[in-house]
């Protein structure tokens, strides 16, 4: 019994183990050809090669990476402080607050999700163009500044959060924004972070408004540059996939260091 019981696990391990690779391999196959020519690539060669130091000095002779890179971090760093601020303060308030009203509101703001960026997006271009945002950072940012997804998130994160604290600091003389940045912030924190790394990533790869709302190459962001390096009549995919590895790693940096978080504040927010 013990024998067929270990014989079934180690199938199980095996089963688990070729699942891993094949859903690591686009991404192992993606370094690989970092390290690779373009007409290696082209071949499908999968081992790695000695192009890596050449690709990137035509990678950087080609474009302005550096520039590209801090312009995704500014926005990315900047949308998700504010959307985190902003709706983590809706959604607090939609759970701790009392109105009959809210419910009605909530379910309006939920039916929202259901409206394509692309019916808005014409519209939000007049605004912002008649605003004067075009080709700045904050016309970037504010139409993902508030987004029902994140206030929802937080009205299910905060009822996991004892309503007793709040009225004992009330009763001790203590104002709303003392509860929510001494006590609120920091024993949800695990909500926060998990936020964070949506917002980020979201924020990181979006590409559809900053290709509207961006006029000049000096504000260009990664995944705009993705797109010029794959649009020329001649592709060099080995500096391709070099942009696509740099692009990669600011999203898996702050998954795989806050992934114990991100898991622990979907639960929580679930709950």
């Amino acid at each position: 019994m013990k024998k067929k019981l270990r014989f079934s696990a180690s199938y199980k391990y095996i089963f688990l183990v070729v699942m891993c690779f094949v859903f690591a391999f686009p991404f192992i196959w993606m370094l690989i050809a970092t390290t690779n020519s373009s007409t290696d690539i082209i071949k499908g060669k999968i081992l790695p090669g000695t192009f890596s130091i050449e690709n990137i000095k035509v990678l950087w002779s080609t474009v302005s990476v550096n520039r590209v890179f801090l312009n995704s971090v500014r926005n990315s760093v900047a949308g998700t402080l504010a959307s985190i601020f902003i709706c983590s303060m809706a959604g607090y308030g939609f759970q701790v607050f009392r109105d009959k009203a809210k419910d009605r509101l909530m379910a309006i703001l939920l039916l929202s999700m259901m409206i394509p960026f692309a019916a808005v997006m014409i519209p939000l271009f007049i605004v912002f163009s008649q605003m004067g945002l075009i080709d700045t950072t904050l016309g970037i940012i504010l139409p993902s500044v508030s987004t029902a997804f994140l206030i929802f998130f937080f009205r299910q994160a905060t009822s996991s959060f004892p309503l007793e604290i709040i009225q004992a600091a009330r009763i001790d003389g203590m104002g709303e924004f003392g509860i929510f940045f001494r006590i609120f912030f920091p024993v949800m924190s695990p909500a926060f972070a998990a936020a964070a790394i949506i917002t980020f990533m979201g924020n990181w790869n979006n590409y559809l408004w900053p290709t509207i709302i961006l006029r000049t190459q000096e504000s260009q962001t990664m995944p705009m540059l993705l797109t010029f390096l794959a649009s020329g009549y001649t592709i060099n995919y080995g500096i391709l996939m070099m942009a696509v590895a740099i692009c990669s790693l600011p999203t898996i940096i702050v998954f795989v260091t806050q992934q114990r978080k991100f898991v622990s504040g979907i639960m929580g927010s679930v709950k």
